[in-house]
């Protein structure tokens, strides 16, 4: 059995379904993200089964991106979670036949508590389709599964419809980088947008004078493990030394750089960055002159610590 070649019809297959969605859109997409926009509450994702997961992935995008959600599993919904919900909150039902007993129980209750329901269904003439208020079409020719049974297809399709959703929030909303990371403080990200220079620089400063040696120069260098040296007099920042100062002095001087001063070796007038600004500008920083430690100063441009980005 030729195993690549059943993941490349598998793809094949799930690449048209793809391309077949995005044909099927209409205005009604709008007209949900409209909705969604003017909800005063949250939107509650329901579904079951491989729909069921599907929707937790659409909440966790949702939420992350500036637009209060949360799963509601609907057989739970009957034994006291229907209690998450107010008449504000809009709800989307996902369930490919339109026929899901467990989500269309649900039905009657929305409907009394006056939320708005938006259905995920390949079928418009279902039960489902028939009482929601809006409906995305998620239908798909067949499951990339050679049974034509197991959600594949429509479940990537059910995903993709989600994460169109999501973007298309993010760019009503003028959600920004900044936003996102105020959602994942834990992560790289939101260390880099939300955290300041001050918060990550190095305070032990490796120090020489315009007088230190060839020989001193590397053993400061060395033991502050940040491959610079700041050369200092009377706390004045006079220049700095980094490794390519010490390859470019050893490349056109020989032997004799053994014999040269930090005076000789540094590079005058470094470039700074004020402790409070944001780490992210810190790296864009060093990007952009392709540097990679940058000296941190305070309001009286006194030098307070170093900063250093790897690449």
């Amino acid at each position: 059995m030729d195993y690549l070649q059943n993941a490349r019809e598998t793809l094949a297959i799930e690449e048209q379904a793809l391309a077949k969605l995005s044909q099927n859109l209409d205005r009604t997409f709008d007209a949900v993200v409209n909705l969604v926009l003017g909800c005063e509450g949250r939107v509650a994702v329901t579904g079951v089964g491989k729909s069921g997961l599907i929707g937790k992935k659409i909440v966790a995008s949702l939420a992350s991106t500036g637009t209060p959600s949360f799963f509601l599993h609907p057989t739970e919904a009957f034994h006291g979670d229907l209690g998450m919900l107010k008449p504000i909150d809009v709800v989307i039902l996902i369930s490919y036949s339109g026929e899901s007993d467990e989500v269309n129980k649900l039905i009657p209750s929305l409907k009394n508590f006056g939320n708005k329901i938006i259905a995920l269904t390949s079928n418009p003439n279902s039960t489902l389709g028939k009482h929601a208020d809006f409906i995305l079409d998620i239908s798909v020719e067949r499951e990339a599964c050679p049974n034509n049974l197991a959600p594949t297809t429509s479940a990537l399709v059910t995903l993709a419809l989600g994460d169109a959703l999501t973007v298309a929030l993010i760019h009503a909303r003028n959600f920004k980088p900044i936003d996102f990371a105020k959602f994942h403080p834990g992560g790289s990200l939101g260390r880099r947008l939300l955290c300041r220079v001050k918060d990550q620089m190095q305070t032990r400063l490796p120090v020489v004078t315009e007088s230190t040696g060839f020989t001193d120069c590397l053993t400061v260098m060395n033991e502050g493990r940040m491959g610079v040296a700041l050369v200092m007099e009377q706390q004045t920042l006079k220049g700095i030394i980094t490794d390519g100062d010490i390859r470019r002095a050893l490349t056109a001087n020989g032997a004799e750089t053994l014999h040269k001063s930090a005076g000789d070796l540094m590079t005058r007038n470094p470039k700074t960055i004020h402790q409070n600004e944001f780490l992210s500008a810190a790296e864009s920083f060093m990007k952009e002159k392709k540097i990679h430690s940058l000296v941190v100063v305070n309001d009286e441009n006194q030098v307070v610590g170093l900063v250093e980005f790897s690449s």
